[in-house]
């Protein structure tokens, strides 16, 4: 028997402890992240507004507009208020549900990269077809098989992650709670964890592969 003390907290060691610095990169970061939240919300509200843009390759490019801004959010708010307050401490449940939505959000963007370029595919190979082939409905149920392996993919990633035992340090060297970051932390095997992480990456990239 081992005597072990589960953390129930992390402390996110961030990119810098410079006071100096760090206001220079929440600077930064604001304006990166207000220029992405203009540009994607921008987007969005211009293809749902106007009806000419009611068109396959438009509903992939809303859907990605509406994927980018929210993994944007789920991550670069936190860091910004981490470098204003110098608060580095994250729960272990707010850790885990960062690493998920991250996870599902980045996953879901890779699969509609994946049906846009099967969008396009379509319309410079087969135009005379291209209306059968991207309908409301095969388009529908695309953007739908995206959101499901996302989330497949970010159930597998963070559950595999936080399966193990975390019983030494809770420094994560990273300015959030990325999964080789926090499984760098695990006392346990991680030869399973690693090969399943591995082996799911490898299998979900080949879905909506065209044929």
């Amino acid at each position: 028997m081992e005597n072990r003390t589960e953390v129930t907290e992390f402390l996110l060691l961030g990119l810098t402890d410079d006071p100096h610095l760090q206001v220079f990169l929440f600077i930064t970061f604001l304006l990166i992240y207000t220029l992405t939240v203009a540009g994607n919300l921008g987007m969005l509200l211009l293809i749902l507004l106007d009806p000419r843009l009611h068109t396959p390759m438009y509903f992939f490019l809303g859907n990605l507009s509406l994927v980018d801004f929210c993994y944007s959010s789920v991550v670069t708010p936190s860091v910004m208020a981490r470098l204003l307050t110098g608060n580095k401490v994250i729960s272990y449940n707010a850790c885990a549900a960062q690493m998920f939505l991250f996870a599902t959000l980045i996953c879901v963007e890779n699969y509609l990269f994946t049906a846009m370029a099967y969008d396009r595919y379509a319309a410079v190979c087969k135009p005379l077809h291209y209306t059968t082939t991207m309908r409301s409905s095969v388009c529908a149920g695309l953007v739908m098989g995206c959101y499901v392996l996302g989330f497949l993919n970010g159930c597998v990633h963070t559950g595999e992650t936080f399966s193990q035992s975390f019983c030494s340090s809770n420094m994560i060297h990273h300015f959030f709670c990325d999964v080789p970051a926090v499984m760098a932390l695990s006392c346990s095997d991680e030869r399973v964890t690693e090969l399943v992480v591995i082996y799911d990456a490898n299998t979900m990239s080949s879905f909506f592969t065209p044929s």
